[in-house]
């Protein structure tokens, strides 16, 4: 230790606990009399709206759809019922690259940050401070002698939340905080869903170019067949060229569908916060589309409501909003302060932290606006509507999400109905194209219901597999309004 430090640091630490003594009792009154008198807070307490939501969907669950309670690790992590692996790959890299994401995890620790400003209000703030000051009068106007005064202390102000407006601005800040908490976790589910059905459309596409190849064969071996026809003089030039238009069709619907598939790898490559054309080498192998399981647990509205993330954004921005009354509110009433310093004043630093040196000084005071045009009570009537929309928001965003649900499962149910007439349908049409070609070749019909009946095939094929990818989409999209995704059970929560 220098010697400076020898000489100042026990004299201060003298002095501080001198001053402790003489300042601690009046402090301890005054501050005990207000803590009393702020152990409420104006303002509406916050309740929960009490929300009646129907007991069960309502149309009777089919299509593999049942009203049990989801396991909670299925639910969190329901795109393993797909079974493909490519989709799972997908998912997790976008948890960890996704913009929006990152995004929504950094409003968190901002509104986390905006809540210790709330709380810092609760506190004295505390200031050390000093100053040296050197001067000299005037030997005509004084007397000419040179000064020295030399301060050091603390200063100290304090705002006692007796009516708890500070108290109230926390609430808000909390609900705030725990409204964006929800946001990331809405952000999280669209986003997952985003990708599977980006992946599934990705699939999809692949399957069609599939069968828009496997039908351009068929009909290039039935050109090759009109040729032979008309080389041997059986039919006209007509059935040629009525051959080569209905090929050359297909291979025309070929740029489109590759184009497709091109796209929705660029969009899953943004989804995943890397640049379009990454995931070439991962998905240029064709797979079939996932297919939905056989049984999906849905459980019952108010269950489903639970869930929602969105559903408790809206709740979390009620509270927080119903918290701002309170705040508005307390500027009706008087503000107390608790100012004071202490410190020390000498002439010399050899005295300045001498005993008869020391100096403090503790103020206790209000302030109390009683006219300001009636601003206080319209801010209070501000916030009042403002809880009002906050609520409406609230019940309308059940309604939103109720009908979410309703619609996703009867879009999932109906459209499995749909696929497996399609795939009657696709068998049917290709049994007729085999028999009209049979018949064709036999000279018993003419080539016009080959044509037809060739289209037929491609158009039901085509549409089997558009339906085969809209019921894996639908299931996507059930479990995108179960809330599923976003608990803790997947390792994604900031």
């Amino acid at each position: 230790m220098s010697k400076v430090a020898s000489f100042y640091v026990p004299r201060v630490r003298s002095w501080i606990g001198r001053m402790r003594a003489q300042v601690a009792r009046p402090l301890v009154i005054l501050v005990a009399i207000l803590t009393c008198a702020g152990c409420f807070a104006v303002g509406p307490d916050y309740k929960a709206p009490d929300i009646v939501t129907p007991a069960d969907w309502s149309q009777n669950l089919r299509g593999g759809l049942n009203a049990a309670e989801p396991e909670a690790e299925t639910l969190a992590k329901w795109w393993m019922t797909l079974g493909d692996a490519d989709l799972s790959y997908l998912i997790e890299r976008s948890l960890a690259g996704n913009l929006d994401l990152k995004k929504a995890q950094a409003r968190i620790r901002e509104a986390r940050a905006r809540r210790g400003v709330a709380e810092a209000g609760l506190f004295p703030a505390l200031n050390i401070g000093g100053s040296a000051t050197v001067s000299r009068g005037s030997e005509d106007t004084g007397s000419g002698l040179r000064r020295e005064l030399y301060r050091t202390g603390f200063d100290a102000s304090w705002e006692v939340d007796v009516f708890g407006g500070v108290r109230r601005s926390i609430e808000a800040a909390q609900g705030d905080l725990e409204a964006i908490a929800a946001d990331y976790q809405d952000v999280l589910v669209s986003l997952l869903a985003e990708v599977a059905l980006n992946y599934v459309e990705a699939r999809t596409f692949q399957t069609q170019l599939q069968v828009a190849e496997e039908n351009l064969k068929a009909q290039a071996e039935t050109l090759q067949l009109t040729e032979w026809r008309f080389a041997a003089g059986l039919v006209s030039k007509l059935d040629v060229e009525q051959a080569k238009a209905n090929l050359e069709n297909t291979r025309a619907q070929l740029p489109k569908l590759r184009s497709n598939i091109e796209a929705a790898k660029n969009r899953l490559a943004i989804l995943l916060g890397i640049f379009p054309g990454t995931l070439e080498a991962q998905l240029a192998a064709r797979k079939p589309i996932p297919e939905a399981p056989l049984e999906v647990a849905v459980g019952v509205p108010a269950e489903v409501l639970r869930r929602q993330p969105d559903v408790r954004r809206a709740e979390r921005q009620l509270a927080a909003q119903t918290a701002r009354i309170g705040v508005a509110t307390a500027d009706l009433y008087p503000k107390f302060s608790l100012p004071g310093s202490i410190g020390l004043e000498a002439l010399s630093t050899n005295h300045l932290f001498s005993t008869a040196n020391r100096a403090w000084s503790l103020i206790g005071s209000f302030a109390w606006t009683i006219f300001k045009g009636g601003a206080i009570r319209q801010n209070i009537e501000v916030q009042n509507a403002l809880q009002e929309q906050a609520l409406n928001q609230y019940e309308a965003t059940i309604l939103s999400a109720l009908e979410e649900v309703e619609n996703a499962l009867v879009a999932f149910a109906e459209e499995q109905e749909r696929r497996d007439a399609l795939l009657e349908a696709t068998q049917a049409a290709q049994r007729a194209a085999e028999i009209a070609r049979d018949q064709y070749t036999s000279g018993l019909i003419d080539f016009q219901t080959v044509l037809d009946a060739e289209r037929s095939v491609l158009t039901a094929q085509d549409q089997l597999a558009q339906s085969k990818g809209q019921v894996t989409a639908n299931l996507i999209s059930v479990y995108k309004a179960l809330g599923g995704g976003w608990t803790p059970l997947i390792g994604a929560q900031p």
